[in-house]
């Protein structure tokens, strides 16, 4: 098992899978996942969306799972976190308003730590300004926002993800499998098989 803490940065209408299974499977590893979001606490929750793909020109969006928050948001210090993930739906667009949210951003990239985002949670690293001379992927629609933050915009499948040095991006869900396997090796998670 592997042990220590990842901050999730989330908010209302993140995208359900995006921030469930990623919690889920990080606490199965056994890391202590703290799940915050601005002016809210722990205990408090967070309303969630479920974005599909269903023939239409862009996803559809219905309602998903209330989350509770398993920390306090005024309580984070990145110093005390392996790793940081940042899920998409529609909470990054607001989120990368709130500086305190951008200056964590940026801490966890100042000192190496690794750094998974998804889908429209490269909203947030493009607004944090991390993103300069990084190659990364996300929804297709933030691709602009990586070019116009400095970074190289990846084209990959939907189902893949991206590693650059200690960020690790994906397009959105269907890449969970390939996603969460490279943010495991950068946080030096080995996983062995039997047989």
């Amino acid at each position: 098992m592997a042990g220590g803490k990842i901050l999730i940065l989330a908010g209302d209408f993140v995208e359900d899978y995006e921030l469930m299974v990623p919690f889920q499977a990080l606490s199965m590893l056994g890391f202590q996942v703290d799940v915050v979001c601005p002016d809210k606490s722990a205990g408090e929750q967070i309303r969630t969306a479920v974005h599909d793909f269903e023939g239409d020109q862009t996803y559809s969006e219905k309602p998903g799972h209330n989350f509770t928050l398993t920390a306090t948001f005024a309580e984070v210090q990145s110093g005390d976190y392996l790793g940081l993930l940042v899920p998409g739906g529609r909470a990054p667009e607001y989120l990368r308003l709130n500086s305190r949210v951008c200056d964590i951003v940026r801490e966890f990239f100042t000192a190496g730590k690794p750094v998974a985002a998804i889908c429209h949670g490269l909203q947030l690293l493009a607004a944090a300004g991390v993103l300069t001379g990084r190659g990364c992927t996300a929804y297709p629609a933030c691709g602009p926002e990586v070019t116009l933050a400095g970074g190289e915009y990846v084209e990959i499948p939907v189902d893949q993800a991206h590693v650059d040095g200690n960020l690790v991006t994906a397009p959105a869900w269907p890449a969970h499998p390939a996603w969460l396997r490279e943010f495991a090796k950068l946080l030096g998670v080995t996983v062995t098989l039997p047989g």
